[in-house]
Parts: structure tokens; C-alpha cells; sequence
């Protein structure tokens, strides 16, 4: 016997807004949800110039005439990248802007004058999701792009046997609020409603299949998700 959707996000409603004063507001079925508040602060997939880069984040550095000096690198742990050259350069909690500003003033120094220089942002892997529930690997996963709802459980290994396809719920703060939605994978995957983007800290927990088993991967979420909503 499985849960319907209405009563599976009034469920989760009760078990993680009693944990936070403000509560949870349940954004619906299938239903399209905001992107989160970090999105304005990352820019992640949208290209906005105010994405502060991370550790491991993939850079592609460009310089406009020399492309020797052009290639990907990878930030470090310390935040750090290094170019031909110019060596070190600090990179992480800059915006694409800044760095770019940074490489050129360290390659006019010595090298060259009025340096064109560009950065793109490859893999955003400083970005993470957290997948929970029925799912082949539950865990932790960075975001590399633009990544789907369907193509974030594909991170986590699939769906397990007993997982619940139309028990997906997405937990998302928008606008300093706590949401929660709910998806039906088989119409996402037949095409009925889109395929919803996520985001970093995005929290996505797949129930699993009958009453009780549901109710319980609940409970089994309830801490991390508490914490996740604490206000």
C-alpha cells in the first residue's frame, strides 16, 4: 500500500515544521518550485557574474592572443589555482569578475599589456545535493551543471526496488522560507510534467513503498532534515 502524495507531504509537513518555529510551506504536487536563495549568491547554472568560486570547482582560463597561457585548472583546497607564469593566484570566494580582474593585473605586472582574460566555470563541484531514502547510494553529491531531479537520483544510483516513484519530495529555503514539494517520477519520465531543476543544498528524500516503510524513512530523515530547517 502506498502513501498518496497529499498525505505524504502533509506527513512530512507535521514531522520537520514541528522542529522549526516558522514551519514548512508545502509548495504542492508536481508543482514548480523557486530557486533557492544561494542561487543569487552562486550563480550556479545561470551564469551570473556574483558565483563565488569554490574549492574543486573546474575553471577554464582564457587570454584573448596567447593560448599558451589558456587551460582548465582545477581550485585547490586552499582556494588556490596555478597559471603559467604569474604562478599562485587565489581564487576561491571571488567572483568570475574578480579573478579575472586578478590573473590580468598579475600577467600586466611583468608580461603583458591590457590582457584580455576570461574564466568559465566548468564543473561547479563545490555545489552539493543531499540524496536520502530509497536509493541504490544515498548521499551526498556535487552539482557538475545544470542537473534535473531525474539526473540527481541517477547520481545516487537509482531508485531501490521498493522505492516510491510518486514519493519524491524536494526541500528547498526560498526567500529566507522553508519549502517542500513532492514529485511523481513516472510522470516526469513519460513526460506529463517537467523535470524539475535542483540545486545545491537541495535536500531529496525518496520514500519507500507501503505505510509503515514510508512513515519510517521519514522518521530516519527527520534528524538531518531538522537541522536543515532549524530557524
Amino acid at each position: 500500500m502506498k502513501i498518496p502524495a497529499w498525505i505524504l507531504a502533509w506527513l512530512i509537513l507535521v514531522l520537520v515544521g514541528c522542529s522549526s518555529p516558522g514551519g514548512v510551506r508545502d509548495v504542492g504536487r508536481n508543482e514548480a518550485m523557486p530557486p533557492p536563495d544561494t542561487s543569487i549568491l552562486y550563480g550556479l547554472h545561470a551564469g551570473a557574474s556574483e558565483y563565488r568560486i569554490g574549492a574543486q570547482d573546474l575553471l577554464q582560463i582564457s587570454v584573448l592572443g596567447v593560448p599558451e597561457l589558456s587551460r582548465d585548472v582545477r581550485v585547490n583546497a586552499n582556494g588556490q589555482i596555478s597559471l603559467p607564469l604569474i604562478g599562485g593566484v587565489m581564487a576561491g570566494g571571488q567572483t568570475i569578475p574578480e579573478l579575472e580582474q586578478s590573473v590580468a593585473e598579475k600577467l600586466m605586472e611583468s608580461y603583458l599589456q591590457n590582457p584580455q582574460v576570461s574564466v568559465f566555470v566548468k564543473e561547479y563541484t563545490s555545489q552539493r545535493v543531499t540524496l536520502e531514502g530509497a536509493l541504490n547510494k544515498p548521499g551526498i553529491y556535487p552539482l557538475t551543471g545544470t542537473t534535473t531531479l531525474l539526473q540527481a537520483v541517477a547520481l545516487a544510483g537509482g531508485l531501490d526496488p521498493m522505492a516510491q516513484r510518486d514519493g519524491v519530495v524536494v526541500f528547498r529555503q526560498v526567500d529566507g522560507e522553508k519549502m517542500a514539494a513532492v514529485f511523481d517520477l513516472s510522470k516526469i519520465t513519460d513526460g506529463t510534467v517537467d523535470d524539475p531543476q535542483v540545486y545545491g543544498d537541495d535536500i531529496i528524500v525518496v520514500t519507500r513503498s507501503g505505510t509503515r516503510s514510508s512513515l519510517q524513512e521519514l522518521i530516519k530523515s527527520a534528524p538531518l532534515l531538522a537541522l536543515f530547517f532549524l530557524l
